[in-house]
Formats: C-alpha cells, sequence, structure tokens
C-alpha cells in the first residue's frame, strides 16, 4: 500500500503534538526506515522537522534506542550555569552561610535574604543568574527555608539545675502524700473580637471566616478589650481550671484564679488535702520578688486551710513549666483558625478542649476589677507567715494557715 504525502502530512499532524522530543524522533526515524529510499525527504516534508533531524533520527532507530526517561543524550543541551560561570556556587554559599551571614562587606547585611535579592547580590558581583536558578542552586547547596528556633536561654543560673530538682522531688512527694500540686501562669493575652487567629480551620471552599485587616484593639471597649486567661493545671489528675479576665494581669488576679480553681475542682478532688503546691514562674503576676503575690497567697491560705508551699521555676525557664505544654498548648491548638469574637466565644473553647489522653478544662469568666500597681508596705509583708526553705529560699517558701491575716 503507498502512502500519500497528504496521508503521511496528516498523521504527523495528529501524532506530534502528544510526544515529546525522544518520542518524535523514535516516529520519525521508523517512518523514514519503514517508507525506503526517499523516505527521509518525505518524512521531513510531512512532520515539519529539518532533514538533518530525521537523518539522526533514521540512524538512532537502526542502531536501535532503549527506552529512557532522558530526552537527550548524554553531553545533550546547554551547559550548566554553574559550569559557564566558575565561582558562582562559591559566592552564593558566601553570602547565605551562617559563618559569614552578617559580614560588613556584604550588601545583604540588613535585608532579607530573599532569592531576588541574593541574584541582585550576585549580579553586582558580576554573575548573571536570576532569582529562580538561585532557589535551585540553593537547595543544591543543602539550605531550606527556616524559622527561628527558641532554644538560647541566655545566661543560666547556677542552681538551675539543683532547683529543677528540688522542685521535682517536692511535687512528688506531695503527689505520694495525695496532696494537690499545681502549675500556674498567664497565657498569652488575647484580642476580643473578629480578628484574624493563626492557624486554619475547615470551611467551605472560598468561604473563608471574614476578620478585620489590622489588629487594633478596639477603642469602644476600653481596657475590656483584651482577654486575660490565667490557668491552673492540676498535675497529677491532667485537669485545668482557666479564669478569664478582662481587667489586668496582677497578683491578686492570679491568687483569685486559684482560689476558684480550688472552691470549683480542687476541694472536691482534694476532700482530705491539708497542703497546697503550686509551682510558678519566675516572674509575671506569680513572680517570686513580687509582694502582692505572698500577701494574696497568706489570705488564700487562711481562707482555705491550707499551708500553701510555693517553688518557683528558676529564672529564664519558663517554658519548662508544666501548664505551658499540658494545657495551654491544646487552647491554642483546638481554637486555631477561629476568631475570638467575645469573652463568650474564648470561654466556651477553653471549655471544650480535651485530649485522648484524657485532658480536661473548665473556665470561666472572673468579672472583678483588679486595681494596678499596688505598693505593699514592708509591715503588710512582715506579717505574712512566710516560712523560707533551706535551699533557696527566694524561690522556695512555705505560707501557713493564719486567721485574719493583714
Amino acid at each position: 500500500m503507498e502512502v500519500t504525502r497528504e496521508a503521511l502530512a496528516r498523521f504527523f499532524e495528529v501524532v506530534l503534538p502528544h510526544m515529546n522530543e525522544v518520542q518524535r524522533r523514535v516516529v520519525a526515524g521508523a517512518a523514514a526506515e519503514m517508507l525506503g529510499r526517499g523516505g527521509k525527504t518525505a518524512v521531513a516534508g510531512a512532520s515539519g522537522m529539518s532533514r538533518n533531524t530525521v537523518i539522526k533520527a533514521e540512524a538512532e532507530v537502526a542502531a536501535g534506542m532503549e527506552p529512557s526517561a532522558r530526552l537527550r543524550a548524554p553531553g545533550g543541551g546547554d551547559k550548566a550555569l554553574t559550569d559557564k560561570q566558575p565561582g558562582l556556587l562559591e559566592a552564593l554559599d558566601e553570602l547565605v552561610h551562617p559563618e559569614t551571614r552578617g559580614n560588613p562587606m556584604s550588601l545583604l547585611r540588613w535585608t532579607s535574604k530573599s532569592s531576588t535579592h541574593l541574584a541582585q547580590d550576585l549580579a553586582r558581583q558580576g554573575f548573571e543568574v536570576s532569582s529562580r536558578t538561585v532557589l535551585r542552586l540553593l537547595h543544591r547547596l543543602g539550605y531550606s527555608l527556616q524559622a527561628n528556633a527558641k532554644v538560647t536561654e541566655g545566661r543560666q543560673h547556677p542552681d538551675r539545675d539543683a532547683q529543677f530538682r528540688y522542685l521535682n522531688d517536692m511535687a512528688q512527694e506531695f503527689i505520694d502524700d495525695d496532696q494537690p500540686v499545681i502549675s500556674v501562669d498567664t497565657k498569652k493575652k488575647e484580642l476580643i473580637g473578629d480578628y484574624a487567629n493563626g492557624g486554619t480551620e475547615w470551611a467551605p471552599e472560598g468561604e473563608p471566616e471574614r476578620v478585620q485587616v489590622h489588629d487594633f484593639a478596639d477603642r469602644a471597649l476600653g481596657e475590656h478589650a483584651k482577654a486575660i486567661p490565667y490557668g491552673i493545671y492540676d498535675v497529677a489528675n491532667d485537669e485545668g481550671w482557666v479564669s478569664v479576665g478582662d481587667v489586668a494581669d496582677t497578683a491578686e488576679f492570679a491568687v483569685e484564679s486559684i482560689r476558684r480553681w480550688w472552691n470549683q475542682m480542687g476541694r472536691a478532688r482534694f476532700p482530705d488535702a491539708t497542703r497546697l503546691l503550686i509551682t510558678a514562674d519566675a516572674g509575671g503576676s506569680n513572680g517570686y520578688r513580687l509582694r502582692a503575690w505572698k500577701v494574696e497567697l497568706a489570705r488564700l491560705a487562711a481562707h482555705t486551710g491550707l499551708r500553701i508551699t510555693v517553688c518557683h521555676y528558676p529564672p529564664g525557664t519558663s517554658k519548662w513549666n508544666r501548664i505551658e505544654h499540658r494545657m495551654f498548648s491544646f487552647i491554642t491548638m483546638n481554637w486555631r483558625g477561629r476568631p475570638l469574637t467575645s469573652l463568650r466565644t474564648i470561654i466556651e473553647l477553653i471549655s471544650a478542649t480535651a485530649t485522648t489522653t484524657g485532658l480536661t478544662i473548665q473556665a470561666g469568666y472572673d468579672p472583678n476589677w483588679y486595681p494596678t500597681a499596688v505598693k505593699i508596705s514592708n509591715a503588710e509583708l512582715a506579717a505574712v507567715p512566710l516560712a523560707p526553705h533551706d535551699f533557696h529560699g527566694d524561690w522556695n517558701y512555705t505560707i501557713t494557715a493564719q486567721p485574719n491575716p493583714t
């Protein structure tokens, strides 16, 4: 059967658009071989390929072509940019490597090291490279986008590890005696309103929750524009309480939150308790230097009849506080991607937080108003029935229950 020029042209018109470079050469070479004498010219005219390409394709088919994912023979194509521009990789590595970061000779010292800025700086050095090529070269050099890692704690107190051991031993002694051990802290203050909240949440495609563009506190709410969650975590029973206030994070607010935990959960959980151990950060509304914290604890001890022992984490180690990674982290995960539009929303989301390992949380609104910058006199502090421990009495102390504290 003789193949007409029109039929051959129609064949290549239909087939070639669906093929890659190698496949086109195989089909063209096989067709030229099949047609015999004059086949190379006919295929070149029908396919639009150059005659030299068809000649080369027929030779490849005649020699036998193994199936391959390569589009070109080894060594084909343009030379790599790093071969054409010696020193390009070294110059890029010099700009990004941590040991040279901040080099006063680099123009990137005070700018972000985006691929565009890196390409511009390389161009100033005489290299021709695009920002996309810079991205490929960075991956080739073993770089990737990295966020800051909060691992450096700064100068450590010499008794840091000893205090951790003391605190852990004290907690274990209380738990073995069936006495309550709580970890306390203030969670990050949250804006109340339709503001963006970190994270994502399932929603109909194309219908994200609409929130305000800017996170500016609502002036109409005044001092009540932010929610202040103060948490109490029961270490032995994996349950917690969160008091949500909207005035100020003061020592009085902190101790009132502990009082609410005791009245709502602690008293029922520990009906025979005579002592309470509080583990807390070294600063904030429950800091070991804060006079008001100790005065308010004395009032709590008188109210509950409990001997209250406090062990503070060493300065700069707040991330080790149990409540941070055993309770607060799960609250954050539970309300990710949801605007905290009201105090009720915040309280409901906190109360709904739970884990498969058994964590449960109760929460409530504290409507009290707490004054700030309260001065505690030396006489008031001296009236606190406080007994410092032998080891670091500034971090570890016990307040006994005394009726009618000052």
